[in-house]
């Protein structure tokens, strides 16, 4: 199913990414203001592309690849939208915004069309539940590492006495970057770990155990794993700094290669190979 306002959201992102790349260039804090409000357009299209896809279906609209990869996305902006607006963090945007643009326009390179027909077994009430949780989760993950990536390219700049963005109060220091991603690993984690949980008990009750040790699953618990032991680190052994940011970027190395190879080679019960 096409709707028409996937192309006005692709847009609206491009425009974000701009502006906010051209804020940290021209060091104009005006420009991040218009970004923001583009990246909250695109969010809103967005949104109705998800509302429309998502009566089609009956349900939460990830019945592939494309449309897990868009709902992604989504879920990306508009908790970046929260981060940016809330924190006072432009400067993540020139990261973040490029990453969605990248989400979504893969996500439209891979759809398909004609309609997709959902399985009964995946009409459940759970589905909503765990497939937002699991994506929330990779949202928080992805904003992560771009708040990493800035970590780290602000704190080589600044030792090259070279400041990355406007030297006002919207350019975060290094100890407010660092806090940010503390936090953000642990939402996602929470979510992460709601999301097999929730997973878990809907296997259970639909295939009659709760872990079948297929790919996706082995790779949510391995992705688990590590976050778990860098938050651990963090917490035990006050690992933080550069290489908290660096071992952020790894794991999400990790993450992302997960998902793709999953999603791309062996979905199994988890990744609409019914589309």
């Amino acid at each position: 199913m096409d709707t028409i306002w996937l192309l006005p959201a692709l847009g609206f992102y491009a425009l974000a990414s701009i502006g906010f790349i051209a804020d940290r260039i021209r060091r104009n804090s005006r420009l991040s203001g218009c970004a923001i409000a583009m990246l909250a357009a695109g969010a809103v299209f967005h949104a109705l592309d998800q509302v429309a896809r998502g009566l089609q279906a009956g349900n939460i609209p990830v019945a592939n690849f494309a449309q897990s990869l868009s709902f992604l996305a989504w879920l990306t902006a508009l908790a970046s939208l929260v981060l940016i607006v809330r924190l006072r963090l432009a400067v993540v945007g020139a990261f973040v915004a490029p990453s969605v643009l990248l989400a979504l326009g893969s996500s439209l390179l891979a759809t398909r069309s004609g309609t997709l027909a959902m399985p009964d077994t995946l009409r459940s009430f759970w589905l909503p539940i765990h497939v937002t949780l699991a994506l929330l989760g990779e949202a928080l993950f992805v904003i992560a590492a771009c708040v990493s990536l800035v970590y780290l390219v602000n704190e080589a700049r600044l030792k090259a006495k070279r400041p990355f963005g406007p030297s006002d109060e919207f350019s975060p220091s290094l100890e407010k970057l660092d806090r940010i991603n503390y936090r953000l690993l642990g939402w996602g984690l929470g979510a992460l770990s709601l999301a097999i949980i929730s997973g878990a008990i809907w296997a259970q009750g639909t295939w009659g155990r709760f872990w079948s040790w297929e790919p996706r699953e082995l790779w949510s618990l391995v992705t688990w794993v590590l976050y778990a032991t860098l938050l651990e680190s963090r917490i035990a052994v006050g690992l933080r700094g550069r290489r908290a940011a660096a071992l952020t970027l790894v794991f999400f190395t990790v993450l992302v290669g997960s998902y793709l190879g999953v999603s791309l080679v062996y979905p199994g019960k988890h990744g609409g190979t019914f589309g």
